[in-house]
């Protein structure tokens, strides 16, 4: 079989752990060839994703190369095992490669965190408010409702048969700008309410008056792998968008995340009845923000 010329996320991100094991073991290319019976070329394949590598022989070399058993052990065989196919193929005729890679790569997180400075994330919006933000980026609308349609289809990561962690940290600014008007901007609003009710989402409101810190700080996502050396941080971009998986950007990403969270309010809890409410939380300036539209 050839090698493919576009490998997605996870197949370049299976090789650079490969790779990164190789080197970390003190092994060469040709070594690694040798203990798969193959020629270096294909080494140089398999480290780039451009060619897979099956269960078996994956279990050979980790075990050459010294990865211990354990869940970053078993976290790389489950990636070989995979395909890449899911329900984001059905929108193969609208949404790029990295936007299907991004869906993937949800589908195997068990914990997201996100921290947006302008507008609500992608995984609390509603399709209103969704589609609004989407044209005002597209320009066309009828492209602008397939984006929108793939958006809250990755939704289904928060309250499926296994769902998905999630924190949100989102920045007082992102209550404020109208998206749509202010009738979306309330239902959008009610949402971020209803969603916290999950008992596995979390929303906290960085206030204006916590300082500067989140304004100098990107929209970023975090997402939780089977390990935490396989965690990824996604990095939206218009032209280019970065998945980031070197362990020094992942550890400077989480202590950040940690920081926005301790700087916020307390969470959302819709639960709680008005007069619980002794000191300012995420929910009151929500509410506050809803009722002044």
């Amino acid at each position: 079989m050839a090698p493919r010329s576009n490998p997605s996320e996870r197949q370049r991100r299976l090789g650079a752990e490969l790779r990164k094991l190789r080197v970390r073991a003190g092994l060469s290319g040709e070594r690694a060839a040798a203990i798969l019976d193959a020629d270096r070329a294909r080494i140089s394949n398999i480290e780039t994703g451009r060619i897979d590598v099956s269960r078996n022989r994956l279990y050979k070399v980790l075990q050459e190369y010294g990865c211990p058993p354990g869940p970053y052990f078993d976290g790389l065989m489950a990636m070989a095992q995979e395909k890449g196919t899911g329900w984001w193929g059905a929108f193969s005729d609208t949404i790029g490669p990295a936007a299907r890679d991004l869906a993937e790569l949800e589908s195997r997180s068990a914990l997201l965190r996100t921290h947006e400075p302008l507008v609500i994330p992608g995984m609390l919006q509603t399709e209103e408010y969704a589609r609004a933000v989407l044209e005002a980026t597209e320009g066309d609308p009828q492209r602008a409702d397939r984006y929108a349609e793939f958006r809250l289809a990755r939704q289904q990561v928060l309250t499926g048969a296994s769902p998905a962690t999630f924190r949100a940290v989102i920045h007082e600014a992102a209550l404020h700008t109208h998206v749509g008007g202010a009738t979306v901007m309330r239902r959008q609003l009610l949402r971020l309410m209803e969603v916290s009710r999950l008992p596995n989402v979390s929303v906290q409101v960085y206030p204006f008056e916590a300082g500067i810190y989140s304004a100098h700080t990107q929209s970023f996502v975090i997402y939780g792998g089977a390990a935490p050396e396989l965690d990824t941080v996604y990095l939206e971009h218009p032209t280019n968008s970065l998945f980031l998986q070197d362990v020094d950007q992942l550890d400077e990403y989480a202590k950040m995340f940690e920081r926005l969270s301790e700087l916020a309010l307390a969470p959302v809890d819709p639960e709680s009845a008005p007069e619980s409410h002794e000191s300012r939380d995420s929910l009151s300036l929500i509410q506050h923000v809803m009722y002044a539209l």
